[in-house]
Parts: C-alpha cells; sequence; structure tokens
C-alpha cells in the first residue's frame, strides 16, 4: 500500500468480507464513473483517501486471523492517556468538587461551570495523534486555568446559544437527550466525559449517547474498547478523585443514563448530508436527540463536505440539509475548511497567522438549529 500511494496508483477494491465492504466498493465505482477515470491517491479528494487508507489498514489485519483484533494504534492512545494524568488529576478533581455543591449552584454559576467544561472539551480536541503522526501531543498543562486566556482564539462561539437549549429545557422539565459525536481517545475523551457528568449531574441533560467508531481509525479516534480500557483506568487510578470519576462513569454505563453506540457509517468516506440516504437507522437515531455535539476536525471536515468554502458561508449551507436535530461542532482547527466566520475574520486572522486553519491553535463552538 506503501508503495501504491508514494505513486500514485489507482485505488482498488476492498477484498475483505465486513459489512461496510459493499459501501466502500460502490463509493469507488461512483467516483469512477464521475471523473471517467479510477480515483488515484494523489488527484482524488484527500477525505475520501485519507478514510480510504485507514479502511486498508483494517483489511490488512482482518485478512491476518492472528491480528484480527489488534488494533495497530493502541500502544500511541496508552501513552497519550499516561501522559496527561497530571491534566486528568487536575480535571477529575474540579468535577468532585463541584458536584458537591452541585444542587446548591444557582443559574448563573451553573452556566459558568458548562462554559467552562465546554470549552474545555474543545480544547481538548488539540490532543490529536493523527495530526502528529502518533508522537506525544498529551496534555500537560491545567486545563481549567487555560480556558480565559484560549477564549481569544476561539473564531465562533456559540456558547450562549448551547447554555439556552439546555436551560430552556431544563426550567420546561423536558427530558433531554444529548449525542456526543466523539473523536480522540486519552485526553480528550476525559473532557467529553467530564462535560458529560456535570450534564447529568446538573440535570442538563438526562442521557447521553456517544458515538464512536467501529474499528481503529485515524490514529487516536475512540472505539468501544478504549472507552472501557479508560474507564477501568480510572477506577484503578491511585487519586481518589479520578477513581470516583471511573467509579460514576461506569455506573452510568450500567444503568444506561450513558450509551454507547458504534455504527459502521462513521467509518465510511461519505460526508454527513448523505447519512439519511446511506444509514437511515443512524439518521432516525439522531433525529431522536435534543442536542448533537459533533467533536473534532475530521468530524467537521464531513458535516461541511470538506470544500473549499468561503469563510462568510452560513454553516447551515454548508450543512447541505443535513439536520437530524440542532447541533453544534467542537473542533480545533486542523485543515482548510471554515464556514460562518463574520465578513474579513478569516483574512484578519490569516494575516496574523498564516498556519491559522492547520495548526490546532484556534477553535470552534459553531451551532445550528433545526431550520
Amino acid at each position: 500500500m506503501r508503495n501504491e500511494l508514494q505513486t500514485d496508483k489507482p485505488l482498488i477494491a476492498l477484498n475483505d468480507n465486513l459489512p461496510d465492504t459493499l459501501l466502500w466498493n460502490q463509493y469507488l465505482e461512483y467516483h469512477k464513473n464521475v471523473s471517467n477515470e479510477p480515483p488515484s491517491w494523489f488527484q482524488s479528494p484527500w477525505l475520501y483517501t485519507e478514510c480510504y487508507m485507514y479502511r486498508r489498514i483494517h483489511e490488512a489485519l482482518i485478512q491476518s486471523p492472528p491480528i484480527s483484533n489488534f488494533d495497530v494504534f493502541k500502544e500511541e492512545k496508552n501513552h497519550a492517556f499516561f501522559e496527561s494524568q497530571q491534566a486528568m488529576i487536575v480535571l477529575s478533581s474540579c468535577l468532585q468538587e463541584m458536584l458537591k455543591n452541585i444542587d446548591g449552584l444557582d443559574e448563573k454559576r451553573l452556566k459558568e461551570e458548562f462554559c467552562n467544561l465546554i470549552q474545555v472539551s474543545l480544547w481538548g480536541n488539540k490532543c490529536d495523534l493523527s495530526i502528529s503522526a502518533g508522537a506525544d501531543n498529551s496534555q500537560k498543562s491545567d486545563p481549567l486555568q487555560s480556558v480565559e486566556e484560549l477564549k481569544k482564539f476561539i473564531l465562533v462561539n456559540h456558547m450562549e446559544k448551547l447554555w439556552s437549549l439546555l436551560i430552556n429545557k431544563k426550567k420546561n422539565k423536558t427530558p433531554t437527550r444529548l449525542d456526543i459525536i466523539l473523536d480522540n481517545a486519552g485526553f480528550e475523551l476525559i473532557t467529553d466525559l467530564v462535560l458529560a457528568d456535570f450534564l447529568i449531574s446538573s440535570e442538563l441533560a438526562t442521557e447521553i449517547h456517544f458515538h464512536g467508531k467501529s474499528i481503529p481509525w485515524y490514529v487516536s479516534d475512540t472505539t468501544k474498547h478504549d472507552l472501557d480500557w479508560t474507564i477501568g483506568q480510572m477506577k484503578a487510578a491511585n487519586h481518589k478523585w479520578m477513581a470516583r470519576c471511573g467509579v460514576s462513569w461506569e455506573g452510568y454505563l450500567k444503568k444506561g443514563v450513558w450509551i454507547y453506540h458504534d455504527h459502521m457509517f462513521w467509518t465510511l468516506p461519505h460526508e454527513f448530508s448523505s447519512m439519511a440516504q446511506i444509514a437511515p437507522d443512524l439518521y432516525t437515531e439522531l433525529q431522536k436527540s435534543s442536542l448533537i455535539i459533533f467533536k473534532g476536525d475530521l468530524n467537521y471536515r464531513k458535516l461541511t463536505g470538506d470544500r473549499m468554502w468561503e469563510f462568510t458561508v452560513p454553516f447551515h449551507q454548508a450543512l447541505n440539509n443535513f439536520q437530524p436535530a440542532p447541533l453544534c461542532s467542537l473542533r480545533t482547527l486542523k485543515s482548510d475548511t471554515q464556514v460562518g466566520l463574520k465578513p474579513g475574520q478569516g483574512e484578519q486572522v490569516m494575516n496574523i497567522d498564516p498556519e491559522w486553519m492547520i495548526s490546532g491553535k484556534y477553535g470552534i463552538i459553531q451551532f445550528d438549529a433545526t431550520s
């Protein structure tokens, strides 16, 4: 495969018997028909070839029975988890102290805590091993101290809209289902679980559905094994607040307050606007949600079709009719697609930092309600 990639060979059909093989091969045929020639590594859309590479890696494992279930990225993911221990201790300690007084928090204080944890979950997305090629990209600083100083790097900030949606449902005593489309394991997953714990404990959500990958993907993407392993590590930690988190999180999963899903659609090359057609069961499931949070860069690329939009194109337009429920993207920018900026904003940031779209230094909390 490396030789094929280096020499711009045509992409070839998959040759395993997994449930998604037919869909992948149909997508290959579609691209052949559109361009009247087979797609190749250098000439085809980056989103497609990048996803195809990870799927080919999985094919190689599947066709080698002794290691069919082996996660080639496991060692890097585990290392990233252990290297972020100090930040995890700070975050879990803060959460447990907060939960002691959660019932006594007034609305103003509850909103402050919500906004802090949303931002921690956003910046947790910096720890992406597919961008760092598996090199150490762990979180070593205090994530809560960083929140205020990083706020100026949030280019689109719709926290107020998220808060209004959730607090109004709480006041109306409406059952609130929140779906989180996960990105990276390691520290980012911890930030997502801390946020989810806070939302349940504060009754801003009544149930939370996590959506992860069914196969190892983009080096650090979360699988069911990663989630179970992470909670097991937290339970076994020799720090009382980390261990308390692990016990609570395992309890949420056992009680069905937290529910984990994986679906093969998340590891297909399709943009999300085709979900209703390609995976109607998943689209129908997401329509039950009160709010869907999409974590990370790959999810944003698939939300917007990975196109080079004008920066001022509205987010709703770029979604191309993908609207199962109100949704929000929490993403640090690591690829050159971005919409929903104010006139001149993108150009202004580019003058300050030419690498702004790919460095992970800037982030967005970008919301779109159902039309």
